[in-house]
């Protein structure tokens, strides 16, 4: 029997219509009020035009109307491309340009944003135009293929669209190193099969209260959405306001009676440097999971103590291997605050291979790169066949039909107990906030300013609560005074917030190794040592050369 995603929503108004599926901000929507807006909305992207196959943009915050139009849009064979409303108008044109989609569905609250997209992307001109809230005024040169009040006359059965468990389901764009985001395609089978074994792992069931924290384009609520769904579980969005107010968040895990959270590990890192969380506190949680990046050993410690009742988990996978590929419950509270957490063992369906330059397996203790190989790997990029076959390869012969393996790009070791340890990456590419980031395309951006001969953007490691934190060591053109802040600025017009660096370094000339590359070694290594709290005004510009002047954003550093 084909297993698609929306399915889950529509068994649970078989045997629990009325149980509340999703809330937010006091807003309730049951299993049957979700099936039945998702069908009509379904039936009307089919009326519009939308086709299997085709690339539906979502263009919105989180909100129960979000995961409606989420339902409707696979309802209606199509790809889900949620996108970031934050990010700068140019990032976006480069995904509606490279995915051309057939409609772009907005709200309120993103209605500038596409009519900035519109003005500089022809894709985003041809594409036809949905709202899903009521009351958007009418606006210059957009003309709008239907609002919420067409979407009500719709019928709220079902209709088949013919979909496939092997069919495209999301589409999720992540950082590129030549600037431009490359999308990841995900299929229903890959997410259908995370979400069994972690419903049965962590015994998901209908009287669960599940966090969604992740904003949609980031491929961890994909988890937070359908695990929920598929098991008849409430999904508690959280507002993204809160995530400035570790107060609020801690407020928000209470009186929602949360029984399990899933965030990245800054979030939680964010709590404990605030030391928001009580001993004993959120009596009903009973498991916290963390995806996305390292999770330092102090922070899970500061948690574990004060939390003895919660099952801590550890899910590790890059966002084409779908969700989470690798799981590491902790038996008890680390007695060394220095060691290190295992990534632990494959996930249900999935193989995780530490190999050699030649893909031949290495011994227990001995660094490798990390492959992985089974049911969550996805087919590969969208439209994009040469970094499809330099990055998903054929492995070692098996006896499992699962033979392709998907260069991670991570480093690993595997321990003797026989879990596999993360060691970092083995590029320039990094996690921070949760968000895979290519250094590349943070330089390349810059590169386009004008005022630079040259710069190099590394990342650190900061220790305790703060995880990575990313750095730029520049050199103005011609002895130039180029501030930070202006930096700042202008990557601001080209790329989301979380990809900015928020330590930057005015060099007379970049150090170089003895073959006349830059040394990024050495600014790593000197990185460690630069303090924070000084803003760009502040920093002298003194002689550069060497050591560099350091000018931090002065920004928030808050999640």
């Amino acid at each position: 029997m084909t297993r698609l995603l929306q399915d889950w929503a529509t068994r649970q108004v078989e045997r629990r219509p009325d149980a509340t599926a999703v809330v937010m901000r006091g807003r309730r929507l049951s299993y049957s009020e979700v099936e039945q807006a998702s069908n009509r909305l379904a039936r009307m992207l089919h009326n519009v035009g939308c086709t299997k196959g085709d690339r539906v943009c979502l263009l919105a915050p989180k909100s129960p109307d979000a995961i409606v139009a989420i339902h409707a849009i696979l309802k209606a064979g199509c790809l889900v491309v949620p996108m970031d409303a934050q990010s700068p108008a140019p990032r976006l044109a480069k995904i509606i340009e490279a995915c051309g989609p057939r409609l772009i569905l907005a709200s309120a609250a993103t209605i500038a944003r596409l009519g900035e997209l519109r003005s500089i992307s022809d894709r985003a001109r041809c594409a036809r135009i949905g709202y899903l809230e009521v009351g958007i005024p009418d606006c210059a040169g957009i003309e709008v293929a239907f609002r919420p009040e067409d979407v009500a006359g719709e019928s709220p059965e079902p209709e088949d669209r013919g979909s496939d468990g092997a069919d495209p389901a999301y589409l999720l764009f992540t950082s590129g190193s030549t600037g431009t985001p490359k999308g990841v395609v995900v299929t229903h089978a890959n997410v259908v099969g995370f979400v069994d074994w972690a419903g049965d792992y962590f015994d998901l069931g209908p009287s669960d209260r599940i966090s969604q924290h992740p904003p949609l384009h980031f491929d961890l609520s994909i988890f937070d959405i359908f695990g929920a769904s598929a098991a008849g579980a409430e999904l508690h969005l959280v507002p993204p306001e809160m995530n400035l107010r570790p107060d609020r968040l801690t407020e928000f895990i209470r009186d929602s009676a949360l029984t399990q959270w899933f965030s990245v590990p800054s979030v939680l890192g964010y709590l404990a440097k605030f030391d928001v969380v009580g001993q004993g506190d959120f009596p009903l949680l009973k498991r916290l999971l963390w995806c996305g990046e390292v999770l330092s050993t102090p922070t899970l410690v500061h948690f574990m103590r004060r939390l003895p009742h919660v099952q801590f988990t550890n899910l590790y996978g890059p966002t084409e291997a779908t969700i989470a590929s690798s799981y590491y419950t902790v038996p008890s509270c680390p007695e060394d605050p220095a060691a290190a957490i295992p990534i632990g063992q494959p996930c249900g369906g999935e193989d995780l291979l530490v190999l050699d330059g030649n893909l031949d397996p290495v011994g227990p203790g001995v660094a490798g790169d990390l492959y992985i190989r089974g049911i969550g790997l996805s087919p590969g990029y969208w439209e994009d066949r040469n970094l499809t076959r330099a990055a998903f390869l054929d492995g070692p012969p098996v006896r499992s039909r699962h033979a392709r393996i998907y260069k991670t790009g991570d480093l690993a070791r595997i321990g003797e107990n026989g879990l596999i340890y993360f060691l970092g990456r083995a590029d320039s590419q990094i996690k921070s906030r949760g968000y895979r980031i290519e250094l590349g395309e943070i330089e390349a951006a810059l590169e386009t300013v004008g005022q630079l001969s040259a710069v190099a953007v590394i990342a650190i490691d900061a220790g305790g609560f703060e995880g990575a934190t990313i750095c730029c060591a520049y050199e103005p053109q011609n002895g130039a005074e180029v501030s930070a802040r202006s930096l700042r600025a202008a990557l601001g017009t080209k790329l989301p917030s979380y990809m900015i660096p928020t330590r930057w370094l005015a060099f007379d000339t970049l150090p170089k190794t003895a073959n006349g590359k830059v040394d990024r070694q050495r600014l790593r290594e000197e990185a460690k040592g630069w303090p924070l709290g000084r803003t760009a005004a502040a920093a002298a510009p003194g002689p550069r050369a060497g050591k560099g002047a350091l000018a931090s954003s002065g920004a928030d550093e808050g999640v």
